[in-house]
């Protein structure tokens, strides 16, 4: 944030150091009656410093839209599409086709824009930082969760890969991380 509000100055001070020390223009004759004045457009230092704001802003605005690698590969194994939900619930994810890693996603009546943040978990994850919306995608399943109320807005959510990892999930379960391997050499004895 510093190098883009210094980037921002470096662009604005000039501009506003030449409207603060343009000398006063003298007096335009007054023009007949008949003839109209025109001003030439644009010309303005307020104009030209408005037009640097915007490009910087609209800079900063790419910088923050532009996807690393890593976000653009969590964002290729997001599940996309019409995702039912517990609760009866349908959980709509659409790729954005024109800004790769941003997707749009919708339950009910509720509209977000998300993109990739990367976890420790490996868990996918997609967040709308602006209306505090976080998707996870997890291996079985997935949710959606408003963190400004403090809620899940759907749970339970599954795609057909979702659903057929979680079948697995029934006859084969995973091991629990609170269970101890069991000792090479068969049950110690304490004495």
């Amino acid at each position: 944030m510093k190098l883009l509000t210094a980037a921002f100055l470096t662009l604005a001070m000039p501009l506003w150091a030449t409207a603060q020390t343009a000398p006063a223009k003298p007096a335009a004759p007054k023009a007949a009656s008949t003839q109209k004045v025109t001003k030439a457009p644009g010309t303005s230092s307020r104009t030209q410093l408005k037009s640097a704001a915007n490009q910087v802003a609209s800079g900063i605005r790419a910088a923050e839209a532009a996807m690393s690698p890593a976000e653009l590969a969590i964002a290729e194994r997001v599940f996309a599409g019409r995702l039912p939900c517990a609760d009866g619930v349908t959980v709509n994810i659409v790729a954005d086709a024109k800004m790769p890693g941003y997707f749009d996603v919708q339950a009910n009546k509720l509209k977000y824009r998300m993109f990739p943040v990367a976890t420790t978990t490996g868990a996918i994850r997609l967040e709308d930082q602006h209306l505090g919306a976080v998707w996870l995608q997890l291996a079985n399943k997935s949710m959606l969760m408003d963190q400004k109320i403090g809620k899940r807005v759907a749970d339970e959510c599954a795609s057909p890969e979702q659903v057929a990892v979680g079948e697995a999930l029934k006859i084969n379960p995973a091991p629990s991380v609170l269970d101890a391997p069991a000792p090479a050499g068969g049950p110690v004895a304490r004495k």
